[in-house]
């Protein structure tokens, strides 16, 4: 919630986020290889906001220093920016497309994956980065307490410009620039943390049902749980981690603290808001059981290194990182439950379907896939290369669609062996 300040302490919070933006340090990591100058990077860091976004926030009835949220997906490569309004509740302000993500749908594990992370993150003022050698930047936080609990390594994860991305949430430098100043008047309002939800996709039933035999899909039920939150209130989401688990909008009822590794102590909530919740996933679930039985098939999308806004296509871009990639697009390869045989002729039905409900879902929803184009794929996937989480490979066509077979068991120590061992060790 947004704080209370009298103006001498308001004046003095302005001031430590202006020391803040002076004295920040380069931040190394995959997507920050170095600072450009600092009167550069000053210069952008002060840019205003642009007359026409003082507009819209006037038209959405927020003001220049409210509180920021921001919520981020994957698959449809979003960004979205939420402002606060006086009742304490978030509305949308605007949602830009994704310039460039990179790696697979899925967490962050380790250093060097390539891997966006997922998850519930805060940013501080202290985290924003003036001089980044992609335009401007700001750290998202990762690893939070639950990554830390699983032992998932790296760091130093961006929202950046520039549209290059291994690892980092890529923006168009003009869409750094203003999502960049947004955060930076929410800090000098007086907020003291801007929290970052990164989602895989937008966690809708129908999407939850489309994955449900991935190997992310019970992390991903965490998610949804904290997005649903967010649905019902339109607040912050309290994030808290015990037993390697999310709990969300929940504190220990004996006034402890949660240890991330620990059981989780008897917990306190709001009725109101737990009724809601319940009330929204009873729902969700009731709709995802109906997809499932009138046929929708399990999929799971593999790239050849993450993706990118559609709106993108035609720009043709100087410096996006790795083109073939994106041109080359995800694809959604069927997925069978473990010891279940299905017919050839259910399997070519079933690829069909995909393909025409995937179209019909683009064209009824106005959602884009994510990438120039979204296949659906009816042959093994292929095995992970050291270039990238797992490789593409060639589209199949559906009218010659062979025997569909669940992806391959991984090999020890590759990235899906990993996670799925992580995850479902409970």
């Amino acid at each position: 919630m947004r704080s209370t300040l009298s103006p001498i302490s308001l004046a003095a919070r302005r001031f430590g986020v202006a020391a803040l933006v002076v004295s920040a340090t380069v931040m190394l990591a995959a997507c920050e290889e170095a600072a450009t100058g600092t009167n550069a990077g000053l210069a952008r860091a002060s840019h205003p906001i642009s007359p026409e976004m003082v507009a819209l926030m006037q038209k959405k009835g927020v003001a220049l220093n409210a509180p920021v949220l921001i919520r981020t997906f994957k698959k449809e490569a979003e960004f979205e920016v939420w402002k606060m309004k006086p009742d304490g509740r978030y509305t949308l302000l605007r949602t830009y497309p994704m310039c460039r993500w990179s790696g697979q749908l899925g967490p962050k594990v380790r250093e060097g994956d390539r891997q966006v992370p997922e998850g519930f993150y805060k940013i501080t003022p202290g985290q924003m980065n003036p001089n980044s050698n992609y335009y401007l930047a700001f750290n998202v936080g990762y690893p939070n307490a639950y990554d830390r609990a699983w032992g998932h390594e790296g760091g130093s994860i961006m929202v950046h410009g520039a549209c290059s991305s291994s690892g980092c949430f890529s923006m168009t430098d003009q869409q750094i620039d203003e999502i960049y100043a947004l955060a930076r008047d929410g800090f000098a309002g007086g907020q003291q943390a801007i929290q970052m939800q990164s989602y895989p996709f937008h966690m809708t039933a129908e999407n939850m049902a489309r994955y449900r035999l991935d190997p992310n899909i019970g992390f991903w039920k965490q998610l949804k749980e904290g997005a649903d939150h967010f649905e019902v209130t339109q607040q912050d989401v309290r994030a808290g981690v015990c037993a390697k688990h999310y709990v969300f909008d929940a504190v220990p009822a004996d006034g402890s603290h949660f240890e991330a590794t620990e059981a989780c102590p008897p917990l306190k909530r709001d009725p109101g808001v737990e009724a809601d919740v319940a009330a929204k996933q009873k729902q969700d679930e009731a709709k995802a059981a109906e997809l499932v039985a009138t046929g929708l098939p399990a999929i799971r999308t593999i790239y050849a290194d993450g993706g990118q806004n559609q709106a993108f296509a035609a720009a043709n871009l100087v410096d996006v990182s790795r083109p073939e990639a994106v041109a080359a697009g995800p694809t959604d390869w069927l997925v069978e439950p473990k010891g279940k045989k299905v017919s050839p002729v259910v399997k070519v039905a079933a690829n069909q379907a995909a393909t025409k409900a995937a179209k019909e879902s683009m064209t009824t929803s106005g959602k884009n896939p994510g990438a120039p184009g979204t296949a659906v794929a009816s042959n093994q996937p292929p095995a992970a290369t050291s270039q990238s989480p797992m490789a593409v490979a060639p589209v199949a066509q559906a009218s010659a669609a062979p025997a569909v077979t669940a992806p391959p068991a991984a090999k020890t120590g590759d990235w899906s062996s990993n996670l799925t061992a992580a995850l479902f060790a409970k």
